[in-house]
C-alpha cells in the first residue's frame, strides 16, 4: 500500500515485458484452435511417414531369430545382421525379405560359436 501523498510507482522495462508476455499468452489461449499452436506431440504422424516393421530378436546358443510384423501400408524390406563373438567366426547378413502391409516374416541365421549382437535393418 502506498503512503498517502506519495507519487505512484513507475513500471520498469522488466515489468512492462512481463505484462506484455502475460497479455499475449492469455490471448493465445483464448483464440479458436485454428489460430493456436501447431500439432501436438500426441498427434498421429501423417500416413506417408509410417514405416518400419516391429521386430523381436532372440538368440539360442549359436542361432539367432527375428520375427517382424509390418502394421503399415508400405512394404518393408528387412535383413537380419549377426555379429559373432569370436574374431575368427564369420559375421553374416540374411537375404532381404519383404514384408507387405499386415504381414509377418521370420528371419534366422547363425554363428559357429557364440553370438555377439543381432539387429534388423529396414529399407523402403
Amino acid at each position: 500500500m502506498l503512503p498517502s501523498g506519495s507519487p505512484p510507482m513507475r513500471h520498469g522495462r522488466l515489468a512492462d515485458a512481463v505484462t506484455a508476455a502475460l497479455a499475449s499468452s492469455v490471448l493465445l489461449f483464448t483464440l479458436p484452435p485454428a489460430f493456436g499452436p501447431g500439432p501436438t506431440h500426441g498427434a498421429p504422424a501423417p500416413a506417408q511417414d509410417l514405416f518400419g516393421a516391429e521386430c523381436r530378436t532372440r538368440t539360442e546358443g549359436s542361432r539367432a531369430f527375428a520375427v517382424c510384423h509390418n502394421p503399415y501400408p508400405g512394404t518393408d524390406r528387412m535383413r537380419l545382421h549377426i555379429e559373432c563373438a569370436r574374431w575368427w567366426d564369420v559375421d553374416s547378413d540374411s537375404r532381404v525379405v519383404a514384408a507387405g502391409p499386415a504381414e509377418s516374416v521370420r528371419l534366422d541365421g547363425r554363428c559357429w560359436k557364440e553370438i555377439g549382437s543381432v539387429w534388423v535393418s529396414h529399407r523402403r
